[in-house]
């Protein structure tokens, strides 16, 4: 079986991305199309984050390298 490492939004650094376009987490929410408390979820770690929604994290915070904004975990 093939290991597939999870992969976790870095808490900080997206809010420090969204500091600086002045924009809150719940607009972050709002233009990933999830509830506020599933984004809750990904920034808590609580959750990790699909292929789909790094993509749109990334278009939506554009400018930020992707070791930026995601690290992979192993467990």
């Amino acid at each position: 079986m093939t290991h597939i490492p999870k992969v976790r939004l870095r808490k900080r650094n997206i809010e420090i991305a969204l500091a600086k376009m002045n924009k809150s987490q719940n607009w972050l929410g709002f233009k990933l199309m999830v509830s506020g408390g599933y984004l809750s979820q990904y920034m808590a770690g609580q959750r990790n984050t699909s292929r789909k929604i790094r993509e749109r994290i990334a278009m939506i915070l554009n400018g930020y390298d992707w070791e930026y904004l995601f690290e992979m975990v192993d467990k």
